[in-house]
This record gives structure tokens, C-alpha cells and sequence, in this order.
């Protein structure tokens, strides 16, 4: 089964998985990136259910007020964050997830920003 999941990971073309990068990095480029870009519809759709659920009028908001609504969001809903984590984290496979567990928090951060950077890229700029 870890083998599928690889397998259906698109390829992102020029990341750099140099051997001179750390860890973390080599992580982030190699499994992270490449798991976010698959999951990326699932993500907007579940940020727009959250916005349908929650009754926001997000429309209406000028691009700065779109991004200080997400940059909120990411940092004060921990159910929505975890979430998140748990569409990416689900997609793992078990070499991953051991990796994943040796440094959580910088993982989980960087998660974060990454799917919080798509959001906004993508529901705020490409509507």
C-alpha cells in the first residue's frame, strides 16, 4: 500500500532535493510539497465548507482582509488545523510517518504554511 501512495504524487519539477539540505528540507520537498499539490482541491474545498458552515460572507472582503481572515484562522482555529494536518498526514507512509514523528512541530509548521500559502493563493488571487 506505501507504494501507491507514492505513486500517486504528482512530480514538481525543480524542488531541490540537494543532498547538502537538511533534513526537514529534503523532507518538505520530497514528501510534504508533493502531498499538499495532490490534496490541493480537497484543501480549498474544505476551507470553503468552513466558510459555508461559519456563515462567512468572504466575498465581500477586500484581498487583505481575505488573507487576514486565513492568517487568523491558521493560527487560532486548532480544529481546522488539525485537520488539515490529518489530510496530509493520512497520505504518509510508514518510512514517512517514522520520519514525520522525529520532528512533529517543525513538520506541522510547515504544513501549515504551505497549505495556508495555497489558500490564499488560490482563493484569494485565482478566486
Amino acid at each position: 500500500m506505501s507504494l501507491n501512495k507514492i505513486n500517486i504524487r504528482p512530480i514538481i519539477w525543480g524542488l531541490n532535493i540537494d543532498e547538502n539540505l537538511s533534513f526537514e528540507e529534503i523532507f518538505q520537498n520530497k514528501t510534504l510539497r508533493p502531498i499538499i499539490k495532490l490534496q490541493h482541491d480537497i484543501l480549498t474545498a474544505y476551507f470553503r465548507e468552513y466558510l459555508i458552515a461559519r456563515h462567512c460572507n468572504f466575498e465581500v472582503l477586500s484581498n487583505i482582509q481575505k488573507e487576514d481572515f486565513i492568517f487568523n484562522l491558521f493560527s487560532q482555529n486548532n480544529n481546522f488545523k488539525i485537520e488539515i494536518k490529518g489530510m496530509i498526514i493520512g497520505l504518509f507512509n510508514v518510512a514517512e510517518f517514522k520520519d514525520y514523528c522525529c520532528n512533529k512541530r517543525d513538520f506541522n509548521k510547515r504544513i501549515l504554511t504551505i497549505v495556508k500559502q495555497r489558500i490564499i493563493s488560490s482563493v484569494v488571487y485565482d478566486g
